[in-house]
Order: C-alpha cells, then sequence, then structure tokens
C-alpha cells in the first residue's frame, strides 16, 4: 500500500503561488471591466479617455474566462498532485513553470493588443472581425502554455501508477488527469482554427476565412472549456467538501464514472451553439442536443452525491425531520458557504442550459442576454466561488499561514454579496433577454423604439448588481491578502481529502483504461465532426474578407 501524503510540497507550493497571484490580479482588472461595462449598458454612464464599449467586453471576457480561470486550474492541480500523488519531480515541475511563463508572456501580447484597441473581436474572436495577429499569437502561447503545465502533471500521474501498480489511483488525481485529457482533445478545435485560418488571414497570407469552419472549431473547443472551468469545482465538491464537514463522501466510484461521462460527452456538442447557424444540416444539430442533454447525467449524479452527503453530515448531529439537516449545516464556516451557494446557483443555471440546447427554445433565447445571465449563475457562480473556496483552504497550506477569524469572515461577506450582485444581475438579464434585449451590444435606445424601453430598467438593474459583485471582487483581493500575510502556525493548515463509504473497495479497472478512455472519446468525436466539417471543406461555401469596425 502506498504511504499517503498530507501536504503540497513546498518547491510545487511556488509554483502554485505564482499561478493564485495572476488569478488575484486578473479578478481585478477583468471585474473592473465587467462593472464599467454594466452601467455603461444601463444609460447612466460613458466611457472616460476614448475606451470603446467593445475594447471593454474583450478585455472582460478573455481575463475572466481564459487568463483567471487557466492560471488557477493548472494551480490547483498541481497542488492536488502533489498533495495525494506526492511531490513532481524536477523535469514536472519545470515543465510547470515554462508552462506558466508561456502563458504569461500570452497574456501580456493579447493584453497589449486589446490595450491598444487592435483586438476588440471578444473572447470568442468570431470571424470576420479581425484583430491583429499579435492578439491571436498571445492566444494560442495561453494554451500552449496550459499544455506544458499539463504535461507535467499527467507525467506524475503515470508515474503515480508505475511505482503503485495494482492500487487505486487517488481520487484527486485521476480527476485531474481526466480534466487534462478532455482539454488536450478539445483545444485541437481552437488550436486548428487559430494556426490555420486566423493567423494567415490576419497578416494577408490569404484574404477570406470560412466563417462557418472557424465558428465549428472554436465551439468544438468552447464548450467543453466550460467543463474545464467546472471540473476542478467538481474537485472539490467531490473531494474536499466530505473532509470539511467532517464526514465521507458518497461513494468514490460515482465520482470517477461522472468524470469519465464528463469527457465522453463534453466535447461532442459543441454544435448547440449553433442552432441558427447556417452551413450545418439539421441532423447533425439534431445529434449534438440529444449528446449534450447526455451531459445532464453526470450533472444529476453529482448533485445526488452532494446532497448525500450534506444530509448525512445533518442526520450526524442530530437532524431528525425531513429537512431539519439542512439547519444543521455549518454556516459560520466559509469554504462550506461558498461552496454550497455555487451549488444552490448551478440549479436555475442547469435548468437555463436545457432550454439553451433545445432546438426550438434556443430561436427564442439565441443572441439575446439571457445567454450572458446563463453564463453568469454556470460559471460565475458555482465555479467562481468554489474557487474561492479553494483559496481559503490552499493558500493558508502553501504559505503556512492560517485561516483565522477575519479571513473566514471575509470569505463569509464574499460569499453573500456575491450571491446577491450575481442574483440581482443574471436575474435582469434573463428577464431583459426573454423580451428580446440584445447581448453583445452597448447601450441604445433604438430610435425610440418601444420595445427598447422594456429593457432600460433591467439594464439599470444589471449595474445595480455589478455594482454589488465589484464590492465582493474587492472583499476577494482583501481575503487572499490576509490569507498570504495572515498569522504563522506552526501547525499547517490543512489541504483537506475525503475518504469515502466505498474507499476500500477494489478499483474499477476500465475507468483506469486510458486507451479505451480516448478511444471512445475520440470516436464520439468523430460521428458528431467528421461529416459536418467535411461538407464546410466540400460545398461552396464563401469566403469573408475581414472587418475592423471600431
Amino acid at each position: 500500500m502506498f504511504a499517503p501524503h498530507t501536504k503540497v510540497d513546498s518547491k510545487d507550493s511556488k509554483l502554485v503561488l505564482a499561478n493564485m497571484f495572476w488569478v488575484a490580479f486578473a479578478l481585478l482588472i477583468g471585474g473592473s471591466a465587467g462593472l464599467l461595462q454594466t452601467l455603461v449598458r444601463s444609460g447612466q454612464f460613458e466611457l472616460p479617455f476614448g475606451i470603446g464599449y467593445y475594447q471593454l467586453l474583450t478585455l472582460h471576457g478573455v481575463i475572466l474566462a481564459l487568463v483567471m480561470t487557466f492560471f488557477f486550474i493548472m494551480g490547483f492541480q498541481i497542488a492536488a498532485l502533489s498533495r495525494t500523488a506526492g511531490p513532481l519531480n524536477n523535469k514536472e515541475r519545470r515543465l510547470g513553470w515554462i508552462g506558466f511563463w508561456v502563458m504569461t508572456v500570452g497574456t501580456l501580447m493579447a493584453a497589449v493588443m486589446i490595450a491598444t484597441n487592435e483586438a476588440s473581436v471578444l473572447y470568442t474572436f468570431y470571424a470576420p472581425l479581425q484583430a491583429h495577429v499579435i492578439f491571436y499569437i498571445g492566444l494560442t502561447l495561453v494554451i500552449v502554455g496550459t499544455w506544458l503545465s499539463a504535461l507535467g502533471q499527467m507525467m506524475r500521474y503515470f508515474r503515480w501508477r508505475k511505482e503503485n501498480k495494482g492500487q487505486k489511483t487517488p481520487l484527486l488525481s485521476y480527476m485531474t488527469a481526466v480534466n487534462n485529457l478532455m482539454w488536450y482533445v478539445c483545444t485541437i478545435g481552437v488550436a486548428s482554427t487559430v494556426l490555420f485560418q486566423f493567423i494567415p488571414w490576419s497578416v494577408g497570407w490569404v484574404e477570406t476565412i470560412n466563417i462557418t469552419l472557424s465558428r465549428t472549431l472554436f465551439w468544438y473547443f468552447g464548450h467543453a472549456l466550460v467543463y474545464f472551468w467546472l471540473l476542478p469545482a467538481y474537485m472539490v465538491w467531490y473531494a474536499v467538501m466530505p473532509k470539511i464537514l467532517g464526514t465521507k463522501g458518497f461513494s468514490d466510484k460515482l465520482a470517477r464514472l461522472a468524470f469519465v461521462l464528463f469527457l465522453f460527452f463534453s466535447i461532442p456538442v459543441g454544435i448547440h451553439h449553433q442552432l441558427v447557424d447556417p452551413g450545418i444540416d439539421a441532423f447533425w444539430k439534431g445529434l449534438q442536443v440529444v449528446l449534450t442533454f447526455m451531459v445532464i447525467i453526470p450533472s444529476l449524479m453529482t448533485a445526488f452525491s452532494m446532497f448525500a452527503v450534506f444530509e448525512t453530515y445533518g442526520r450526524n448531529k442530530g437532524a431528525t425531520g425531513l429537512l431539519d439537516w439542512f439547519k444543521k449545516l455549518p454556516w459560520s464556516d466559509a469554504r462550506f458557504v461558498l461552496v454550497f451557494i455555487g451549488m444552490l446557483f448551478f440549479v436555475p443555471g442547469g435548468l437555463g442550459g436545457i432550454i439553451n440546447a433545445s432546438g426550438q427554445m434556443n430561436q427564442l433565447v439565441h443572441n439575446t442576454i439571457w445567454i450572458v445571465g446563463h453564463f453568469h449563475i454556470t460559471v460565475g457562480a458555482p465555479v467562481v466561488l468554489t474557487y474561492f473556496a479553494a483559496m481559503l483552504f490552499l493558500l493558508p497550506h502553501i504559505t503556512g499561514h492560517k485561516i483565522d477569524r477575519i479571513a473566514n469572515r471575509l470569505g463569509l461577506m464574499l460569499a453573500y454579496t456575491w450571491a446577491l450582485g450575481m442574483g440581482i444581475m443574471s436575474a435582469a438579464m434573463h428577464f431583459a433577454g426573454l423580451r428580446g434585449a440584445p447581448r453583445r451590444s452597448t447601450f441604445s435606445e433604438y430610435g425610440g423604439a418601444p420595445v427598447a424601453e422594456e429593457w432600460i430598467t433591467y439594464q439599470v438593474m444589471q449595474a445595480v448588481g455589478g455594482s454589488f459583485l465589484f464590492i465582493a471582487i474587492i472583499i476577494a483581493i482583501l481575503m487572499f491578502l490576509k490569507l498570504i500575510t495572515g498569522p504563522k502556525t506552526d501547525e499547517i493548515e490543512e489541504f483537506p481529502v475525503a475518504e469515502f463509504l466505498d474507499q476500500n473497495d477494489s478499483p474499477v479497472r476500465w475507468v483506469d483504461n486510458w486507451r479505451l478512455l480516448f478511444i471512445i472519446t475520440a470516436f464520439l468525436v468523430l460521428i458528431a465532426y467528421t461529416v459536418p466539417i467535411t461538407q464546410m471543406f466540400t460545398e461552396n461555401i464563401p469566403g469573408a474578407k475581414g472587418f475592423k469596425l471600431w
């Protein structure tokens, strides 16, 4: 039996902390841009210094959706591996550092282009809007940096398997490997479109770009990107939260199966973002809608597992009635409260996702601000709040400080302020979207059109919610600073890792068969994408020249 590891290695901790500093910086910059957006859309504020609204919108999306999340995920997964599988060796850690610096250089290149108004194309960079080539190269380097860091992580995982043959792999390490495999497969799409379409087009080597192909390759990557953000949060839910509660997780087997299902069904579903796009046959859109609904299964498995843990905790504390266990939950522990509130947001978020992916209902909400509201309550609440909760136990663990009363109180204030702001803003977005308010647009009265007047109240509400969210971001930064500068402790704060009710069961062999997992994933991708992408090459689809409208 392998010897369990109890802490993150000190050398690995430096790499983790470097990534987390980027998370805090990106949160502040991206959050400030988000606040300004909501103020502009309310019609009560104009941007100073010639800053463009779409320039700001691009900054908000790139910094929060790509930079902040990527640095957090790389840092957290390195910590999870070091904690459960043991320290990275010099080669594995070196890959992590090289990846970190490549991501940093790429981020700065993209940021300079956004700041100089050479790349106001949003984080989806839809053609035929054309950015400076340095922007595309910068985003490419960010992706390459994640590949290098993830390679070091995968090497550590498979080295553990080699050293502990026949043993059940540590759950957090297994989950990290699944997320990285999904990432390698899905980023083929964005790498292909940037390298072979956007870069040659932006430097003038080719005059036009196939828009349908570029959008399809982006969403081949773009929807799996959502799960790349989400699965580290699920790692905390499954493998950390039960330990924080002082109980056992529901099922190790269920957790691994859920991650395998996310691997299978998170990638071959991107066309559900293109249900109103021409150039893709209805059959293939319908197939990917069906595959999208398959993702509901591991989501429901996760909900069942987590609420089983919560109820078990409450019953152990003496709860007797149907819902009495709810009152017994540790409402004074910010690590729990942040995660639980995020989970609650995921309920309406999941229901909205079913609407967005349904062919008929999508017609009503597509390209309205409903989609933005959905995006914020599925990513901006469950994912980000769980990231904050992870900061609460991870930063003290790697810096030698402690979670004191002030840090915990800041975490509680953060949870409730974020929930208030996100609740107001996302609700206003959903209601405005149902009334036809467009996404990706600055404030406009649309020539005095009566329908546009209905949107203004909701846009003011978005600004109110955005203001509360910005206050929450300030609280998050204060919490971050407190966690890395607070009182030192001789007793290292725990990186909690749970045991499970079926902890001693023998491993399920097929979920560790990586060749099988890759073959099934590739098979589903080929079924979903081979014919649609082939048609985009063989049918007479006109190309588009580049446009710069700012």
